[in-house]
Formats: structure tokens, sequence, C-alpha cells
């Protein structure tokens, strides 16, 4: 879910339709397995329309969930309700979140940090609220390790980012986790075609975590 990066009116109508498609597709599975090792307090940027909160593991002891997007974050709010743990959605960005200094356990990024504004902030912000010792989760789509496919993403993003809610395809970034100070700790990387006819983009699963 694109964070702080302008968008049109629109967005949130049509990932709230289209998301959903992609769950179905291997999504939901994904996200199950990034929340395995949730726990504690937990901060989720870029919550969308809260696919991720039926799955959150019983060693949660509670969820922070932001939202920037009105749409997106009215369902979220619905499916908080429904929650196997406490969720509390808010409006919020990745690059400014609304919590004290290293008072976090988990940081989740689910399908989030491709489309912030500003990366490097975002993962400053995500270092600054852990424990140490506290975990970020990420699942994310990435630049691809195939020359030809990486180049085709550099030419591709501008205009993408501007149809698609500020999303970039093109980005690296568990290397940026890496460059912010965190220990990626587990990565797995693997193809997924989001919706039927969709090329097979990297993605990862991965866990990073604060000295």
């Amino acid at each position: 879910m694109p964070e702080s990066t302008p968008r049109s009116p629109s967005f949130g109508r049509s990932f709230a339709r289209a998301g959903p498609r992609m769950d179905a597709r291997g999504a939901t599975e994904h996200r199950r397995r990034l929340l395995a090792a949730a726990h504690g307090a937990v901060v989720e940027i870029g919550a969308g329309y809260g696919a991720t909160f039926p799955l959150y593991p019983c060693a949660v002891t509670g969820v922070l969930a932001l939202e920037p997007d009105p749409t997106l974050r009215a369902l979220a709010l619905a499916a908080a309700a429904r929650a196997p743990v406490p969720v509390t959605v808010e409006d919020g960005v990745a690059e400014a979140l609304p919590t004290a200094d290293a008072s976090v356990d988990v940081v989740v990024s689910s399908l989030v940090l491709c489309s912030v504004a500003d990366q490097p902030a975002a993962l400053a912000e995500v270092v600054r609220v852990l424990r140490p010792g506290g975990l970020l989760l990420f699942y994310e789509h990435v630049r691809s390790e195939h020359r030809v496919l990486a180049a085709a993403e550099d030419l591709l993003t501008p205009l993408w980012s501007r149809m698609a809610g500020g999303c970039h395809p093109n980005r690296d970034t568990p290397a940026t986790i890496a460059a912010a100070g965190l220990t990626v700790q587990g990565l797995e990387r693997f193809g997924f075609s989001v919706l039927p006819g969709n090329p097979r983009l990297a993605h990862v699963l991965g866990v990073a975590s604060k000295p």
C-alpha cells in the first residue's frame, strides 16, 4: 500500500477490488508465513484493507495499523473488529510513525515499501521505534535479479508509479533494509503473478532484526 506518495482518490477503490483476487492467488499464504514470528506490540505500516488482520498469531498483544488512504482505512476498521488480536487502525504514514522510541517488538510491512515516498526515511523510523532485538517482518515485490528484466523495470517505473499510487517495481528493498542498520536474518525470493495474465514478478519474504 502506498504511504505518503500522492495518488488519485480512485486508487483505494481499485486496490480494494484487486487485492482479494491477489490474496486468493497466494498472497494470503505469503502473509500467513510472514506473520508467524509476530509477537508482542506490533506496528503495521500501510495496512490497506486489513488483509493481515485475521492472520496475526495469539503471541501478539496488540497491533497499531496505519493506513493513509481513507477508502482502505474504512475497510481496515471493519476488518479490525473481526481480528483475533486487538487492532487499532489510524491514519498515518511510514515516514512518521506515531510511536515512541524503542517501544515496539515487531514492525510489519506487507507490500508497502515499494511505494513509500522516502524508503530510507521509512526504514529509519522502523529502526527508531523497534526495541533492541525487535523484528521487521517484510513481504515485498522487488527489483529483478535478471539484468534485462531489471532494466525493463527501470524503464517502466516512472509511468507505473504515476498509475499505481507510487509503486516502484525496481527497488532493491532488502539492500535498503540492510543499509538502514537492520540485520537481515532470513530472505526468501520467489516469483509471483498477482493477477491472471500478469508476469511473475520478483517478491521476497524476510525477517530483519535491530541489533
